[in-house]
């Protein structure tokens, strides 16, 4: 064990014990330090932003907070994939929750199993949106400019054999798109696979969950993906499943 930072720990915690902070006497003395050593250290995290000093007394500062901040996103993506798992098991097909955030798409979770394996990601995925599920059903959901500016960075072209040709084809397609249908996807983005990808309603940001299945079980797609929204809309309504963006 290394002294120093356990002795730094006990001070974070005893200024995390004091809502409105505390002074250095009286930290040292709840975390048993020498008021010589718990000086040099209060400096030191004061330094780091692990504490900030207001008024004579030390309270928590910035990089603490991030620190907590971090744990709870990280129980949120807990519960994504606790509740991905929950869908995989009851609908029996591979699930995957994807949002568009900052211009880009991104794959939050993926559930699978060894006996239904996810589709490897082989060409960048968020780079080819218009090839897959999950970006025609995010793209759909976007404003033409924030859509347009996506596809500027990332344009059109073959992924498989049965892509989208082209942006205008690609476009057609979005327009006919019919409001929280599902996005059906044939070998586009991956030979021997069908995905299809739902819109999920999550504050104002464009969110997905996906399925895919291999090209032999095509004929159970529509079921699959009709079973998941049915199970999302039923979690949903009930309040205990979270959408972390």
């Amino acid at each position: 064990m290394i002294g120093s930072v356990q002795r730094a720990l006990r001070l974070l915690e005893a200024v995390g014990s004091h809502s409105e902070g505390a002074p250095a006497k009286q930290l040292a003395r709840e975390a048993g330090l020498p008021l010589p050593t718990a000086y040099h250290l209060l400096r030191t995290l004061t330094h780091e932003g692990y504490l900030r000093r207001e008024g004579g007394v030390f309270v928590l500062g910035d990089a603490a907070g991030r620190l907590a901040g971090g744990g709870l996103q990280q129980k949120r993506r807990s519960m994504i994939l606790d509740s991905l798992a929950h869908f995989r098991d009851t609908i029996g097909a591979p699930i995957y929750f994807a949002v568009f955030r900052e211009g880009e798409i991104e794959v939050v979770g993926v559930s699978d199993t060894p006996g239904m394996p996810a589709v490897e990601e082989w060409a960048e995925f968020r780079a080819t949106g218009h090839a897959h599920a999950i970006g025609q059903c995010l793209l759909g959901q976007l404003d033409e400019e924030t859509r347009r500016e996506y596809l500027d960075r990332h344009p059109v072209e073959a992924v498989t054999p049965y892509t989208v040709r082209d942006l205008r084809a690609l476009e057609q397609r979005i327009t006919a798109q019919q409001r929280m249908q599902p996005v059906i996807e044939r070998q586009e983005y991956a030979l021997g696979t069908v995905c299809a990808a739902i819109p999920i309603t999550a504050g104002d940001a464009a969110a997905t969950m996906a399925i895919s299945l291999p090209l032999h079980q095509q004929d159970r797609l529509l079921y699959v993906v009709d079973r998941l929204r049915s199970e999302v809309g039923a979690l949903l309504s009930s309040l205990s499943f979270s959408i972390s963006i």
